[in-house]
């Protein structure tokens, strides 16, 4: 199958540091050649992978030190790119936010398929999709599929990593344990949580973490007098040949978001090391953690601080082969396989 992947611009494919979408492209496209089809990534010139790289800028706009940049331009010009060798490709899969994409192909809108990788809420996005009903869409968890029910879903398919990306470690580190925090230090992410679920179970917390430019005052105010150095440690956004030390020697991860993450793939990151999870109940959380098998699943801080006894029993192989079963880069692969055939072989799709 003749398959174009449209990545976003802002990081790299797979990226240096934070970038859950990006990293998911390149682990999907990646898995889609070693399945013997033909890909094609539009990505940021610096992007590394085994598909047909076509560059839509130099190289990513967060990382570029070039002071005046437009997102805005540079998307458009590699929309105009995809649009014009559209012909050669039987499926072409978006994976960009907010449907800037969809003026560009609605004439063929049936031999396309967009993942939204964000949150589906925004006031603005049902009336803008209303506009273009006829474009497939596939969701990363059921959760998200919530903030536009009435969307031309084609499927839902979590998110998964390969296999060996992260060796797992089954033995208890000799040094004391500790909590491990992945991610952003966001209002919506609550290090604050983490923080207070640590510091009242008595232990450790590590927190590796991308501080955004809007972020800065959230944790200025709220976080920075918070990390000591000692038990509670900020080691900064940590690239991702470091995470597999970080997680794999985590007693736990702690994940207490305050918003409807759609999927949140620091949770399987962490399974994948044979790590369990101490997870909030919202968004996609319930879908990706089996209670008592691979962590639980909480409404408060009591109740994480009175799950991490019992979090720290957990099988840390039975965690890994959670993950091996559900979340491997291979079954996503074939998950978006089956919908791109579902995909081609509809009239509409034959009729672009």
């Amino acid at each position: 199958m003749r398959i174009a992947h449209v990545a976003p611009l802002y990081e790299s494919v797979p990226p240096r540091f934070y970038g859950g979408t990006e990293r998911i492209v390149f682990y999907l496209t990646e898995a889609l050649v070693d399945l013997g089809h033909d890909v094609t990534l539009f990505a940021s010139g610096d992007s590394e992978t085994s598909a047909r790289l076509v560059p839509g800028r130099d190289q990513a706009i967060r990382l570029d030190p070039r002071p005046k940049k437009s997102e805005i331009a540079a998307h458009l010009a590699m929309l105009c790119d995809v649009r014009e060798r559209a012909g050669e490709f039987d499926v072409i899969h978006f994976h960009l936010s907010h449907f800037v994409h969809f003026p560009f192909f609605e004439h063929i809108a049936g031999r396309t398929v967009t993942t939204p990788h964000g949150r589906l809420d925004y006031v603005d996005l049902a009336p803008a999709y209303t506009r273009f009903p006829r474009f497939p869409m596939i969701s990363i968890s059921h959760s998200q599929k919530r903030g536009l029910p009435d969307a031309n879903w084609l499927a839902t398919i979590h998110h998964g990593i390969p296999v060996d990306a992260y060796p797992p470690a089954y033995e208890k580190p000799a040094a004391e344990p500790y909590l491990a925090f992945l991610g952003r230090l966001s209002r919506d992410k609550r290090p604050d949580r983490a923080i207070e679920i640590a510091r009242r179970s008595g232990l450790k917390l590590k927190l590796a973490a991308k501080i955004g430019d809007d972020d800065r005052a959230y944790f200025h105010d709220n976080i920075e007098a918070l990390i000591d150095g000692d038990r509670v440690d900020y080691v900064g956004e940590i690239a991702e040949d470091e995470k597999a030390e970080f997680l794999g020697n985590a007693a736990g991860l702690l994940f207490p978001i305050d918003w409807p993450e759609p999927f949140g793939l620091a949770p399987i990151e962490a399974m994948a090391c044979g790590t369990p999870v101490i997870a909030w109940n919202c968004g996609a959380l319930p879908e990706i953690i089996d209670p008592d098998l691979t962590g639980f699943v909480i409404d408060s801080v009591e109740e994480a601080v009175a799950a991490v006894p019992a979090l720290l029993q957990l099988d840390r192989r039975q965690v890994r082969a959670v993950f091996e079963k559900r979340f491997s880069a291979t079954r996503m692969a074939r998950d978006y396989l089956a919908a791109y055939m579902r995909l081609i072989s509809a009239p509409e799709a034959k009729a672009s």
